[in-house]
């Protein structure tokens, strides 16, 4: 019997397809508006009806295609912000090629006024659509209230974070998963849906079933062999189906792929920022006059040891006794000019020398010290399935989690990057670090009871939730 809460949501991608659409169609006339008034008559030679609506569908397609490839429509799933900096981008993009698509028909460097002013009533028009469609959006589908199976002390962690997002979750009950099956599902049924963290395969396997059976919906937090799978690649034998997990990281023509981009971008980004690093170099030396740069050994694909390179935001020799220490907010040993460097992620950006060397990828997992490693191997061996792919300026895990993220959930969302590896995914992944460090998140290490370390994760699963 399907539950009341999931009849009453079986029109909700409907309406976020028509809030799309909507979006789509007014986007759509603002550009026919100014093509018609602005450019249409002013071409070599002007089109008749049909040339002009084949640009203005042009221009709707582009849109369509860019506005898909960032997930610009993921209405409800993604926060606010987002969803208006990831269409504000890609707004900004399909206006910009479609510039040069009207110079190209003009056969001349037409007028960039009229998309100027485009792009700015496109701005107004993203933005009051997200206030306005989401505030009816929230009234119409309220959070859905959700019961949570766990396994470990762990669950505590995910439960907070969830409860960030308060306009698509109410975790309402939580329940141990040795309390037994049937316990269990006689409670599920009062919930629209259930969370399993670190539940044992077995039971956790018949709740999916179950949930599925009762069209009930159930997050899941992923172990390391059900990211492999899901990476995997669906194959029949006769009339067997199977899973193959390759296990190979990156093909040699995403290799290839993925060196060109980075040489490109990484020479174009050290002309036109170089400016800026010199401002960092010289406010660096002027607050001590020590070292500009710092090296320091990390690892890279394959466990390739190299020095990375970064503006000194700590005083110099802090690390003298030769102990790797991780630093924290307050850490004493970061100067001044080190913190807002560090706010920014402004010392990282000597890091593109890395990357025309060779050493390291735009995009990737960031490279972690071969003794900070070690250490973390120990409880997590997995750690290493990392090093399958260059180390990276950014990451998926930087753009999703925080400084403050613990190493098992920073290892599942690399190996998420590595198995589900693709380009318009790197350039996702370079527009969302750009918007960190545009609007740098706040920290919620005191909002957020994270363990970091063996000695507080082995207390901490003495605790109930």
């Amino acid at each position: 019997m399907i539950p009341i809460s999931n009849k009453r949501r079986k029109y909700r991608h409907l309406f976020s397809t028509s809030a799309g659409l909507l979006l789509l169609g007014v986007l759509t006339l603002l550009f026919g508006w100014v093509w018609d008034i602005c450019y249409a008559d002013t071409i070599i030679a002007p089109f008749f009806r049909r040339g002009n609506w084949v640009v203005v569908l042009i221009y709707l397609a582009l849109t369509v295609l860019v506005f898909k490839a960032y997930h610009c429509m993921r209405f409800g799933y993604l926060k606010r912000s987002d969803l208006i900096y990831y269409q504000l981008i890609g707004i900004c993009i399909v206006n910009f090629i479609t510039y040069f698509q009207i110079s190209v028909i003009g056969r001349d460097f037409m007028a960039v006024t009229p998309m100027l002013f485009l792009t700015l009533m496109d701005f107004l028009v993203i933005i009051g659509w997200a206030f306005g469609v989401s505030q009816f959006y929230f009234r119409l589908y309220p959070p859905r209230k959700l019961i949570i199976i766990y396994g470990s002390a762990q669950a505590a962690n995910l439960v907070l974070k969830m409860s960030q997002r308060v306009d698509k979750y109410m975790i309402c009950e939580s329940i141990r998963c040795d309390t037994g099956f049937e316990e269990i599902i006689s409670v599920v049924n009062h919930y629209d849906g259930v969370i399993l963290s670190n539940v044992p395969a077995q039971l956790r396997n018949s709740l999916l079933e179950y949930c599925c059976s009762r069209r009930i919906r159930a997050y899941t937090a992923p172990e390391i062999a059900d990211i492999l799978m899901r990476g995997g690649d669906e194959i029949r034998l006769f009339d067997t189906p199977l899973i193959l997990c390759r296990n190979e990281g990156l093909s040699p023509e995403q290799r290839f792929a993925k060196r060109s981009f980075d040489i490109l971008v990484s020479a174009v980004l050290l002309l036109l920022i170089s400016p800026l690093l010199l401002l960092c170099a010289a406010a660096v030396y002027a607050e001590d006059r020590g070292p500009v740069l710092y090296r320091q050994k990390r690892l890279t694909r394959d466990g390739k040891v190299f020095h990375v390179l970064k503006f000194r935001s700590m005083i110099p020799d802090a690390e003298a006794d030769g102990v790797a220490v991780l630093a924290s907010d307050h850490d004493a040993r970061i100067t001044r000019t080190g913190r807002i460097l560090r706010r920014f992620r402004l010392d990282e950006l000597p890091q593109l020398f890395n990357i025309l060397n060779g050493e390291m990828s735009l995009v990737g997992p960031r490279p972690e010290r071969p003794e900070l490693a070690a250490e973390i191997e120990k409880q997590y061996p997995e750690f290493a399935y990392r090093l399958q792919v260059k180390a990276g300026l950014t990451g998926y895990a930087q753009v999703t989690g925080a400084y403050d993220t613990v190493p098992l959930d920073k290892l599942k969302m690399d190996m998420m990057y590595i198995e589900n590896y693709s380009f318009v995914l790197d350039i996702q992944i370079l527009l969302m670090t750009l918007k960190i460090a545009l609007f740098p998140p706040k920290n919620n290490v005191d909002e957020i009871a994270v363990l970091t370390d063996t000695e507080k994760e082995t207390t901490s699963e003495k605790e109930e939730l």
